[in-house]
């Protein structure tokens, strides 16, 4: 499963993605993420699959996937 919800920082966004959130782990190295398996924060460690602390750029790269579509 934790395959399935690695996407990277440069995919097309997912429906469930937002400014402050992403479906997945959009990390380059999820396994040096500070929020690597966080119940409740990280992807991999929640029930909907939410990372709840995208890294400080995925909102600039948000704005910018979502101007591209």
């Amino acid at each position: 499963m934790e395959k399935q919800l690695r996407f990277g920082f440069h995919d097309p966004l997912n429906e469930k993605d937002t400014v402050s959130q992403t479906y997945g782990c959009r990390a380059t190295n999820p396994d040096i993420c500070a929020n690597n398996m966080i119940p409740n924060i990280c992807a991999f460690a929640s029930n909907d699959h939410i990372c709840k602390k995208p890294s400080v750029a995925w909102k600039k790269q948000y704005n910018k996937l979502k101007g591209e579509e």
